[in-house]
């Protein structure tokens, strides 16, 4: 009769909502105790706006997605259920798990205890529904197939786009020297280069916060600490350092394939140099921070 109850109530609130918001009363009774024969996952999470966790946004807008796909298909049963613990929520619950981090993903199986497999490897696979999908089934043996909303904004954008350069060349249709520019084509590959190795794209999956506060003495840490992540303000300032290194490195090349006057060409091959020299040395020290026991260092510890 417990588990009969137990199993109603988890389809009822379902039937409400794809994924079912848990305190640590309803966490000890539905998911840890016994007797229980359906499996569950749990995100554990820190969705409130004074948490700043954008992570957690983005990864529960994909957990929303796999839970919807799973509550609308014609496999759903009351063999898988979908809840969420929230920080503000449960925090006896994260206590009880030793649990310091969020996003979190869990399976809780219908017999015995979570075991390492239960737990979702988010920094290694990223918390997409395909690949969360893929490893619920290997877990329960449940096949979700993921079905995402339709999304236009990028087509309407590209669309947009097309239109805006199709009508600047035909009002430049007489005047197209400009395409065969090489410095303006240089200058914007190396824009796209900059912001590729600096990890705006890291930064635009991962979401992180510009900067640190130390909420102790109000110190404001620009540069991450751990290797496994970063400020946007980092990324910022690896950009500015790769540009002012690849500065040097056109300064260089300018000062020995160009035939002015020799005094000005040692003088751009001096400036040149320097700023390689001492802008390379700052880029080695952010990793001899960010990678601790790297034996290297060039001119600033």
């Amino acid at each position: 009769n417990v588990l009969s109850e137990k199993v109603d109530q988890m389809m009822e609130w379902s039937s409400r909502r794809s994924v079912v918001r848990m305190n640590g009363d309803k966490f000890r009774r539905f998911v840890k105790a016994p007797p229980r024969n359906y499996s569950v996952i749990v995100m554990f999470t820190a969705l409130q706006p004074q948490r700043q966790c954008s992570v957690c946004r983005q990864a529960n807008e994909e957990y929303q997605v796999l839970a919807n796909s799973w509550r609308y298909s014609s496999a759903f049963s009351n063999k898988l259920f979908f809840t969420v613990v929230d920080y503000d929520e449960g925090a006896d619950v994260f206590q009880q798990l030793n649990m310091n981090s969020a996003p979190t993903f869990m399976h809780f199986p219908a017999k015995g205890k979570p075991k390492r497999a239960d737990t979702f490897d988010l920094q290694r696979i990223g918390f997409a529904s395909e690949q969360l999908a893929k490893w619920i089934a290997d877990r329960t043996d449940v096949q979700i197939r993921v079905f995402r909303p339709p999304n236009y904004s990028g087509t309407i954008a590209l669309a947009l786009l097309v239109s805006l350069v199709g009508g600047l060349l035909y009002l430049r249709r007489n005047n197209l020297e400009f395409i065969y520019n090489k410095t303006g084509w240089a200058m914007a590959a190396l824009c796209v280069v900059f912001a590729m190795t600096s990890g705006q794209m890291w930064n635009h999956i991962r979401g992180p916060p510009y900067a640190h506060k130390n909420p102790q003495n109000g110190q404001v840490s620009y540069i991450h600490g751990s290797s496994q992540a970063q400020f946007v303000a980092e990324s910022h300032i690896i950009l500015l350092l790769n540009a002012a290194i690849t500065m040097g490195m056109v300064l260089l090349n300018e000062a020995a394939t160009s035939k002015g006057d020799v005094g000005k060409r040692r003088i751009i091959c001096l400036v040149g140099l320097g700023l390689v020299v001492f802008f390379f040395s700052f880029l080695l020290s952010i990793f001899r921070s960010k990678y601790h026991g790297y034996p290297y260092s060039f001119l600033i510890k």
